[in-house]
């Protein structure tokens, strides 16, 4: 992941080992800031751990890594004071009402009176909780509690923000309220690293790094990491004629700039098409086989196929486990990222 831009974090063959199979292991990775990381993957692969390495919270065994340009483990308070974190478990006090909780938390900043009062009210709107603001923090049901860490998070105006799984619990449209509002935190040049195990919520970040068994796959942005699950992008042809099917088979494999053609199952007249770019190359592709001085072939529709990312992550899971198992994170990820 190249960049002009300082790097927030910087991790550098990190491992934590905890037990066979257990941990996180020779994680390299960069977030430059004012960028969004999305570390996807299954529950117990390491996200956990990995963010608790990030803020300190563990030592690694091998490697280093440097958070806002200092080691984690020996952050100082103004390090910490620039730092928002939500943990995965409801941490805060259940006895103590939602405003009082917040309020708790800014105070621990030093932020005062005035400034807790105005940022409260306009983070508590956010999150619809404005009128839950005297319900005590044990009377709130998950998503509520998920909601109260948020606003704890970002009382104090952080610069980087890690959420451990933060939509968790929560209904899809106030999900897509806080990937707006999370965006919106970006485009203001805060950086975010964000922990999911909704593979769709890919789309949202700047960076995606899938993870697997504790080890980082695939970094790379969301489009990158669908171009190298497919060896590049897809065009879907239909064609108004099946008995044309044999002949623009064989004149797109001709093509230089086609990487591959496949028929597609259970169809007579259907393809896809792999080339690097669709939207650079579908024109061209519809001109090689409608040309009349040529195959002279009627497309009835062409398009971009348009995969989920769910489809790309197990395309990514499954080049990973057909490697060889010396192979290292690093020759998978394919050394340093683009961005």
């Amino acid at each position: 992941m190249t960049s002009t831009r300082a790097n927030a974090i910087e991790a550098t063959n990190v491992s934590l080992v905890f037990g066979e199979h257990a941990g996180v292991f020779d994680q390299t990775y960069r977030v430059p800031e004012g960028t969004i990381l999305g570390l996807i993957g299954p529950s117990g692969c390491g996200k956990t751990t990995t963010v608790r390495l990030a803020l300190g919270l563990y030592r690694p065994q091998t490697g280093t890594i440097r958070v806002l340009g200092a080691d984690p483990a020996t952050f100082r308070a103004e390090h910490r004071a620039r730092i928002g974190y939500i943990p995965q478990q409801f941490v805060l006090y259940p006895n103590l009402s939602v405003a009082e909780n917040a309020e708790f938390i800014a105070s621990l900043y030093g932020m005062r009176s005035h400034q807790i009062r105005r940022r409260l009210d306009e983070l508590l709107e956010f999150v619809d909780l404005a009128a839950a603001r005297n319900r005590l923090g044990r009377q709130l049901s998950g998503g509520m509690q998920r909601r109260l860490m948020l606003v704890g998070a970002l009382m104090h105006n952080p610069d980087l923000l890690f959420a451990d799984e933060p939509t968790a619990g929560i209904d899809p449209v106030l999900r897509g309220r806080f990937w707006e509002y999370f965006r919106t935190l970006r485009d203001e040049g805060r950086t975010l690293l964000i922990t999911t195990q909704i593979v769709s919520e890919a789309m949202y970040c700047d960076y995606v790094a899938v993870m697997r068994q504790g080890r980082l796959l695939a970094i790379d942005t969301p489009q990158n990491l669908k171009r190298r699950a497919l060896g590049g992008e897809i065009i879907h042809l239909t064609l108004a004629n099946p008995a044309n099917l044999a002949k623009a088979i064989g004149a797109l494999r001709r093509y230089p700039h086609v990487k591959e053609v496949r028929h597609v199952p259970e169809s007579d007249r259907e393809l896809y098409v792999t080339v690097d770019d669709a939207g650079d190359w579908l024109p061209e592709v519809l001109n090689v086989l409608e040309d009349p001085q040529g195959p002279n072939i009627v497309v009835e529709s062409a398009e971009e196929l348009a995969l989920t990312f769910d489809d790309v992550f197990i395309r990514i899971i499954r080049q990973w486990e057909a490697q060889p198992e010396d192979q290292t994170a690093d020759a998978i990820i394919g050394g340093e990222q683009h961005g």
